[in-house]
């Protein structure tokens, strides 16, 4: 395709007005969401429900209970198959309703990693799963934290009603309380557990009745009638009716009304009822989810705000892995894309090394299949082959320099020593800086005494990953030793000489080689500080340097 810059002035502007049309046309079609839940709250369910739904796949593969079953779509490491969880991020993408929906699934379990984190920067919406029984929990608070600072619209999915629940006036309240965010209900359930009936849409005013089919594995029924409609109410049970009908006038008198520009604001999260694994609320959420979830978004860079429909082609680098493909051993940099149009053997700056790179091979990723791409647009997740030319937070990029804000690595809260069983030292030493590259964890080295290397987690679970990883994928054993530190600090300026450590800190080096002090806890953390004010210690990694 001949460049709009070698053509006359008409030719130019004809070729750009097309552009512009299709770039528009293409971003407000595009969705780019991540699901965020407590462990064992139904994400993983709700994930493969919502492709189910969506004709992504034929079936549910979440719902457990039959070994003939298959694992779920997005679940693609062994170690996930093997345990049932989700333990590293993944992207799913797929038409529907004429959008071009990307979902990225993150982990669940309560020891999730940083790339929980990033997915999490790299999405424009969220979807908040809360299990019906127990409320707002531990995880949910740390990732809505992240949502919350980076103004995300948050959709709320209460799961489990066909089970034991907390009364749904308890749950806004809770939603409310706990995350400090406004919660307007978009439908009401109908009893809990063996009373479950359906759920009411407020906005439409239609009762909504579900029937259990093929243990919620294939897409239920929807029966839909009036509020007063008599048979209606003989289903549902004259003391489940009358409670639904008080709590309803509740709502209708006093609850939130959904506002879409506070939704979009992230003030306001509007708040469905149902149950993922039998499918009761599961397609007006869904068709919420189609119709309100933003359009990619402008983001800002070093400078200025880059608009998503902008000419140019800019993106950024917020997941690296390794091995997703056993048979090549390749490593994929995931790049969300941010503006313009990607086309395939483009040539990409990468603004940190300054180098200019031919993206010739370009993947588009549903869980671990992927499929070569010969174009993307902003909003899509796209995978680039990565033979150690990209690291996270890298913005890649056409035209003239730019960098897009510095993804964080958050500080790591466990840590432990990693002792090889065999002599493999190079192939341990190339699984360590390649764990490493995709951000899984940090790696230090105590500057005295023993080498052996000791690695920051955000979530333990991630020693069982690291030690499974190692043995499938590089061919070492390796034992983790339970560490006593419990927090690292970096030292801010590298030229001041340390000075003198007491109880169990200890001094030690990044793979960067930038100096690092391990604390035993944040008592001690707070007391080298007290003592030395004119100290500076960051609680995150530097960056570029």
């Amino acid at each position: 395709m001949t460049p709009i810059s070698d053509l006359e002035p008409a030719e130019r502007s004809s070729q750009a007005d097309a552009l512009a049309i299709e770039l528009h046309r293409e971003v407000s079609r595009r969705r780019t969401f991540a699901i965020i839940s407590h462990p064992d709250a139904g994400k993983t369910t709700l994930t493969e429900k919502l492709l189910l739904y969506a004709g992504a796949i034929e079936l549910a593969g979440a719902v457990r209970g039959r070994k003939a079953r298959r694992h779920a779509t997005s679940d693609w490491m062994a170690l996930e198959q093997e345990r049932g969880i989700s333990i590293t991020a993944a992207a799913l993408e797929f038409e529907l309703d004429g959008r071009r929906m990307a979902l990225l699934d993150t982990p669940g379990h309560k020891d999730f990693s940083e790339d929980t984190y990033r997915a999490l920067i790299a999405a424009d919406s969220v979807v908040m799963v809360i299990d019906a029984a127990n409320g707002v929990e531990g995880q949910t608070r740390k990732l809505f934290e992240v949502c919350r600072r980076h103004r995300l619209p948050i959709l709320t999915f209460v799961n489990k009603f066909d089970r034991p629940a907390r009364d749904p006036l308890e749950l806004l309240d809770d939603i409310e309380s706990t995350l400090g965010i406004k919660a307007a209900p978009v439908n009401w359930p109908i009893g809990n557990a063996e009373h479950f009936r359906g759920v009411y849409d407020l906005q439409r005013q239609h009762l909504l009745l579900y029937e259990r089919e093929m243990q919620g594995q294939y897409r239920a029924p929807v029966d839909v009638s009036d509020l007063d409609d008599p048979d209606a109410r003989a289903l549902i049970g004259d003391n489940t009716y009358a409670h639904f009908r008080e709590s309803l006038d509740v709502i209708r008198a006093a609850g939130t009304p959904f506002d879409l520009d506070e939704y979009l604001a992230g003030r306001q999260t509007p708040v469905f009822f149902g149950s993922a694994m039998t499918n009761f609320g599961l397609e007006p959420f869904l068709r919420t989810l189609v119709e309100l979830a933003p359009h990619p978004h402008a983001r800002p860079s070093d400078t200025g705000v880059v608009e998503p429909t902008d000419e140019r082609f800019t993106g950024f680098v917020f997941k690296i892995q390794a091995n997703m493909d056993p048979r090549h051993r390749d490593r994929v940099a995931f790049v969300r894309v941010c503006s313009g149009k990607f086309t395939k053997d483009m040539a990409v700056f990468n603004s940190r090394a300054g180098k200019l790179i031919r993206a010739t091979r370009a993947y588009r990723f549903f869980g671990r299949d992927r499929e070569t791409i010969s174009e993307a647009y902003a909003g899509d997740i796209i995978g680039l082959v990565n033979p150690g030319q990209f690291a996270i937070g890298d913005t890649v990029h056409t035209g003239a320099a730019l960098k897009f804000l510095d993804i964080p690595r958050f500080p790591p809260e466990h840590f432990g020593r990693l002792r090889l069983q065999d002599t493999r030292y190079k192939q341990f030493d190339d699984g360590l800086r390649q764990l490493e590259e995709e951000g899984l964890m940090q790696v230090f080295y105590v500057e005295s005494g023993r080498r052996e290397p000791i690695v920051g987690v955000v979530g333990a679970l991630q020693f069982d990953v690291i030690k499974s990883r190692l043995s499938t994928e590089y061919g070492v054993e390796i034992v983790v030793d339970p560490s006593t530190f419990t927090a690292a600090r970096w030292v801010a300026d590298p030229a001041k000489p340390l000075p003198l450590l007491g109880g169990a800190t200890t001094a030690a080096v990044d793979r960067q080689h930038r100096r690092v002090l391990l604390f035993a806890n944040d008592w001690e953390v707070q007391y080298f500080e007290k003592q030395n004010p004119s100290f500076g210690l960051l609680a995150e990694s530097p960056v570029g340097n």
